[in-house]
């Protein structure tokens, strides 16, 4: 099994190497700052650098042509909770305190409890920036722990919290209320049941108007992740701004709506299939993703304003593949890019994201990077970045590929295990790709087996041709898989 420092012996390990001359004099070249931009249910082919032929999204596409894309980047998880885990803390889902949606609480205001919170003793990016001299905020969705408990975000390497806690809170994209720090900051519109159904028979204009309100959230977000960069210009930051978009219900301001009706064969959403019904549901859809895409151009755009563009990293993803529920055409849009699977699925279409780094001057505009890597890869990643001591993690630094420089490591394996949906597994291995599914009802089930270099959409299964793949796939997952103490989370990997 393999063995983690704690948070202290990690402290003292820090404090040690910064006293010495070595990392003092590393400590005092300008740091950079760092932004991370984090999409919610955004498919791999939803932007227009990805192939998304439908969907306008020109900053993303712009940002991508100022820098570097990969097109190997794997989310940590198929669902949000987890992923977010991984990537605050670098761990993967055979080791991660979080591995599922663990929800606590119910959708109401009155029950509003958040999910299961981070354990106190994580080590997070925000964490390791912090000690550097970063001023840390994370604005947008966060999931891992409510206010006042271990897992809130100020318990967690952050100096300022601006969003949604719950993230069944954040299925509205009209709340009654978002989170500033531990406080409940009241917004001017009612509490909406987000996952109520219209009759279609009677349905009115009036009725989907319901589903509205004044304050959409993610251009509040913006608005105070823009005042964050405005007084932390002084110092170097860290700016984690997890969007919503484009992740469900559909709801979108009216003029980005506009922009796209008439452009789908669509008809109205009437909430079915869970989700807030919507009139225009296709033409929605696009709008919060255009929208998300225009919320990256406001960013860059302040940054240029404070002059901080050349020394200023922003990178882009998705915690996880496209939806499947709620109205959406994923199909129509080509949401996957062909990718088999979705969301709450560990085939390529529900773990590989997009993923895009700029740097002026320092990463190459306009590249390309198929290097194999995760999101759990960050936090030694931004170690490396900043000279700061990294804790132990399951990832490697992408450093030296973002730079073009020579040195690349590369991962032997990636680990997914994701215990919901009927218990699954996946591991990537060079170019091949193992995946097992409905592992409570079958743990003796057998690998499929897909090399990923002929055939990225895993539609051929060559277990039975390679025996000795599996047999080296058997020995990452007993080797890899840790047991967790939350019993939702426990699948029976030890029968293997």
């Amino acid at each position: 099994m393999k063995l983690f420092y704690p948070r202290l012996l990690f402290s003292l390990l820090l404090a040690s190497l910064l006293a010495t001359p070595a990392i003092n004099a590393q400590s005092k070249r300008k740091l950079p700052n760092i932004i991370y931009i984090y999409a919610d249910d955004l498919g791999y082919g939803e932007l227009g650098c990805y192939g998304q032929q439908k969907i306008k999204t020109p900053n993303l596409d712009r940002m991508a042509a100022e820098g570097m894309r990969f097109t190997q980047h794997y989310a940590g998880a198929p669902v949000c909770a987890p992923s977010r885990c991984m990537l605050m803390t670098g761990m993967h889902s055979g080791h991660s305190a979080i591995r599922g949606n663990f929800e606590l609480g119910g959708f109401p205001d009155s029950s509003e409890r958040g999910q299961m919170p981070l354990p106190h003793n994580s080590i997070t990016v925000a964490e390791l920036l912090k000690q550097k001299g970063y001023a840390t905020a994370l604005v947008g969705k966060w999931g891992m722990g409510m206010a006042n408990t271990e897992g809130s975000p100020l318990n967690q390497g952050f100096d300022y919290f601006y969003g949604y806690l719950d993230q069944k809170q954040a299925h509205n994209f009209y709340p009654s209320h978002l989170w500033e720090n531990d406080h409940w900051d009241t917004l001017p519109q009612p509490w909406i049941n987000i996952h109520s159904r219209i009759d279609p028979a009677t349905a009115t204009d009036a009725d989907f108007e319901k589903f509205k309100g004044k304050v959409y959230a993610p251009e509040r977000m913006t608005q105070k992740a823009l005042a964050f960069l405005d007084r932390s210009r002084q110092q170097p930051f860290f700016l984690y701004l997890a969007y919503t978009l484009p992740h469900l219900a559909l709801q979108a301001p009216d003029e980005w709506v506009q922009r796209y009706i008439g452009q789908f064969n669509e008809q109205p959403y009437y909430g079915q299939q869970g989700y807030s019904p919507v009139k225009y549901p296709q033409s929605t859809y696009a709008a919060m993703i255009s929208f998300l895409d225009h919320q990256v151009g406001l960013i860059r755009q302040k940054i240029r304003e404070l002059g901080l563009d050349e020394n200023t990293l922003i990178c882009f993803s998705s915690d996880n593949g496209a939806t499947f529920t709620g109205g959406v055409d994923i199909q129509g849009f080509n949401s996957v890019a062909g990718l088999r699977g979705l969301k709450m699925d560990v085939y390529e279409g529900g773990i590989r994201v997009p993923f895009i780094a700029r740097w002026p001057g320092h990463i190459k505009a306009g590249s390309t990077s198929h290097l194999v890597s995760a999101q759990y890869d960050m936090l030694a990643t931004l170690a490396d970045l900043t000279g700061s001591p990294a804790p132990p993690s399951d990832g490697i630094s992408l450093l030296p590929e973002l730079l073009g420089k020579p040195g690349q490591q590369e991962h032997s394996f990636l680990y997914f295990e994701y215990p919901e949906k009927g218990g699954q597994l996946a591991i990537r291995m060079g170019k091949w790709k193992g995946v097992k599914t409905n592992l409570r009802k079958q743990p003796q089930g057998t690998w499929e087996l897909y090399d990923l270099e002929k055939d990225r959409n895993e539609t051929t299964n060559l277990a039975a041709q390679y025996p000795e793949v599996l047999q080296q796939l058997d020995a990452i997952l007993q080797r890899e898989h840790q047991p967790t103490p939350v019993k939702a989370w426990q699948l029976p990997i030890g029968q293997q």
